[in-house]
């Protein structure tokens, strides 16, 4: 009975560590979390400015051309996936590559693995890899998002595939994320919405200059912008799963404390058993 009173303890004590450690993890997620909000809300003015400008070119462009968006068939289909380069973050890894595994069979897939979790698990399937970058630390900034950009444009244009999506866990709040797939290439140019009294403005030296230049631009405004904003959703999973964990750690140890209390009750009740018993022999 002593020796099982002692692993309790031992257990007890194994618990309350580990509710010290999620504690912890879930204040460090809390505050990056509260960064990475900020870099996306900076971020997302520059993804507007240049969709306005794509928007004003698409309205009088229907006579330009450019790689970049010329459909063709989709025989063979890339994805750039962003996931986290560790775990603990509860489903924030798995929703995204369920998306992906769900898409498989429209196609050939190539990868662009971003973040090491994803990365490792496309190994270990030997899924055909195309470029990776690992690790993407806390704040992924905008020479990365440059970087997968060109390796994203150079597969395109080569023919390597036919249609690049974006796929990342997009933060819709402080507690929640949804997986999203986002078509990158061939670029789409959004609607241009019509007005009576709108003037066309001039592009200098010219739009198909303007174009060639503005649309590289484009798709890395919005990689990067991806990037930020799964970086937010990366750190508010684990905040709730850190928090959940807490909680857990917290009714084990109730529960355990219980177990300590009758094992002990137990042992009193026993010892003082023996006792009455020795006291009624000697009579």
């Amino acid at each position: 009975m002593a020796e099982n009173l002692k692993a309790i303890r031992r257990r007890i004590k194994s618990v309350e560590s580990t509710r010290k450690m999620t504690q912890a993890m879930k204040l460090v997620s809390a505050a990056k979390l509260r960064r990475a909000q900020e870099r996306a809300s900076l971020a997302r003015p520059y993804a507007e400015a240049l969709k306005d400008v794509l928007e004003e070119l698409a309205k009088g462009a229907s006579g330009l051309g450019h790689p970049l968006l010329t459909e063709r068939p989709v025989k063979r289909r890339g994805y750039i996936v962003l996931t986290s380069d560790r775990g603990l973050c509860g489903p924030y890894n798995s929703g995204v590559l369920r998306l992906v595994e769900g898409q498989r069979q429209a196609g050939a897939v190539v990868m662009v693995a971003v973040g090491k979790k994803g990365r490792d698990i496309f190994r270990r399937r030997q899924d055909e890899i195309l470029a990776e970058f690992a690790p993407i630390g806390d704040n992924p900034d905008y020479l990365l998002a440059e970087a997968i950009g060109q390796a994203a444009s150079t597969a395109f244009l080569s023919g390597a595939v036919d249609q690049v999506d974006l796929v990342w866990s997009a933060s819709v709040s402080s507690v929640l994320s949804r997986p999203k797939t986002e078509r990158l290439l061939p670029v789409v140019p959004p609607a241009a919405e019509t007005a009576l009294s709108h003037v066309a403005p001039l592009f200098e030296p010219s739009e198909e200059r303007v174009l060639a230049g503005l649309l590289p631009a484009y798709v890395n405004g919005v990689i990067y912008s991806a990037l930020v904003d799964a970086k937010a959703a990366e750190h508010a999973a684990r905040m709730v799963a850190m928090d959940n964990a807490t909680r857990n750690a917290g009714d084990l140890i109730r529960s355990l404390v219980l177990v300590r209390n009758r094992a002990r009750q137990a042992a009193i009740t026993g010892e003082i058993a023996e006792i009455v018993g020795g006291a009624a022999a000697l009579v």
